[in-house]
C-alpha cells in the first residue's frame, strides 16, 4: 500500500510542548474515541452494484455518496495538496468522480472491494488504540475517524490530525484485515503524540536557523517509534502482517542500519553546515529517507527498540517528547554496547549533537 504520512508525521512530532497530565485514575478507555466511518465505500459499492444490474445511477443516488464525510473530506485534502505542491490535477470534482465509478476496471472490481471492506470492519480499533497508548506519554489521547475509501490514487495518508484526525485508508484487496490493523495502529501513534500538543517547538526557538532545521527533522524518526508501537513490543515483527515482499524488503533495509544512520547524520551536518543552500534543498534530501520505509522508518525503528531494551519504554517515551534526546540516549546505548566486544554500532556525531542541543 502507497502511504503518505511521512512529512505529515514529522510535523506533528517536531513541534511540542507538555500538556498538563492527565488524572492518575483516569482509564486508558478515556483516552480513545474512534470512528470506523465506511460510508464512502459503501456508496460506492453500492453504485458498482445498480451498474451491474445494468440500472441508471439518478441524482439521488449520486448526493448519498457526495455528502458522506470521507468523501467531503477527501475532496478538501485532494485539493489542499494540489495547492501545497501546484498540482492541481490532484483536486477532482464530483464529474471526476463519476467518471471513476463508471470505469469498467472499478466494476470488476467490486466483489473483491466488497469482500475487503467486509472483513475491516470487524477489526477491533479499540483494542489497537490501547496497545498504542502503551507508547505515549500519559497525557495522549486518540481520538480519530479511520475512513476506508475507494478512491483513484492507491495511497493511505492522515489529515487534519491536530484539529479533526482523520486516517484515510485505500481499499486493497491486497491488503488483509491484520495488516490494516497494524498500519491504522501506526497512524494511532502519530495522532496520539500530536493530541499533546507542538511538542518541542518551545525547546529550539532559541537555536540558529539551521540547527532548528536539523532538530525538527529529527522528529521524522517518529516514523520508526510509530512501527514499534504499532507492533506492541520490541520482540514483535513490526511486519508480521505484511506479505512475504514486504518483509524481505524490511529486512534488507535494517541490514542497511549502519549505512543509513551514516547518511542521514551526513544530512544532519550538511543542514548544520549550510552545504544544503536552502529550505527547499532540505526538505528534498530529508523526503528521500521516507522512501517506501527508508532510513525514518528502519533507523528510527533500530534505535527505538536498542533505547528500549536499554533504558525501558518509560525513558523511550519521554525521548518522543523532544527528539534529540532520542539520538543522544541511543548514542549512550551504542557506546555501551561497542565497549563489550559485541558488534559495533554506529553513532551519531558528538559535534552535530553539541549544535542541536545548544539554545
Amino acid at each position: 500500500m502507497k502511504r503518505t504520512f511521512g512529512l505529515c508525521s514529522v510535523l506533528l512530532l517536531t513541534v511540542v510542548t507538555c500538556a498538563s497530565p492527565m488524572s492518575r485514575g483516569q482509564k486508558s478507555s478515556d483516552r480513545i474515541r474512534l470512528t470506523l466511518d465506511p460510508s464512502e465505500a459503501e456508496q460506492v459499492l453500492t453504485l458498482l452494484a445498480l451498474i451491474h444490474d445494468g440500472k441508471v445511477i439518478g441524482d439521488d443516488q449520486w448526493r448519498q455518496l457526495f455528502v458522506t464525510e470521507p468523501y467531503r473530506r477527501l475532496k478538501e485534502r485532494e485539493e489542499a495538496i494540489g495547492k501545497m505542491y501546484g498540482d492541481p490535477s490532484l483536486a477532482f470534482s464530483d464529474d471526476d468522480f463519476k467518471k471513476f465509478i463508471l470505469s469498467g476496471s472499478l466494476k470488476q472490481k467490486a466483489s473483491e472491494l466488497q469482500v475487503t471492506l467486509d472483513r475491516w470492519k470487524k477489526v477491533d480499533l479499540q483494542l489497537s488504540a490501547t496497545r498504542v497508548l502503551q507508547y505515549l506519554p500519559q497525557n495522549a489521547a486518540i481520538k480519530a475517524k479511520v475512513f476506508p475509501v475507494i478512491k483513484p490514487r492507491p495511497n493511505s495518508f492522515v489529515f487534519e490530525p491536530s484539529t479533526n484526525p482523520a486516517i484515510f485508508l485505500y481499499l486493497d484487496p491486497a491488503q488483509s484485515a491484520a495488516k490494516f490493523e497494524n498500519t491504522v495502529a501506526h497512524e494511532l501513534h502519530h495522532i496520539g503524540l500530536a493530541s499533546i500538543g507542538p511538542v518541542y517547538d518551545s525547546r529550539i526557538a532559541g537555536l540558529p536557523e539551521r540547527a532548528q532545521e536539523a532538530a525538527v527533522w529529527m522528529g521524522a524518526f517518529g516514523e520508526g517509534l510509530a512501527m514499534l508501537a504499532a507492533a506492541g513490543g520490541p520482540d514483535v515483527d513490526p511486519h508480521a502482517a505484511s506479505s512475504d515482499e514486504d518483509r524481505a524488503r524490511w529486512r534488507r533495509d535494517l541490514d542497511n542500519f549502519d549505512s543509513d544512520l551514516k547518511s542521514v547524520n551526513a544530512f544532519f551536518e550538511d543542514t548544520l553546515s549550510g552545504k544544503l543552500s536552502d529550505k527547499q534543498a532540505v526538505t528534498e534530501k530529508a523526503s528521500s529517507f521516507f522512501g517506501v520505509q527508508g532510513p525514518w522508518y528502519t533507523v528510527g525503528y533500530r534505535m527505538a527498540v536498542i533505547v528500549e531494551k536499554r533504558f525501558g519504554r518509560p525513558a523511550l517515551i519521554q525521548t518522543m517528547l523532544d527528539p534529540r534526546q532520542f539520538l543522544k540516549l541511543y548514542n549512550q546505548a551504542a557506546r555501551e554496547q561497542n565497549t563489550t566486544g559485541g558488534k559495533q554500532l554506529p553513532l551519531w556525531s558528538d559535534e552535530m549533537l553539541r549544535q542541536v542541543m545548544a539554545s
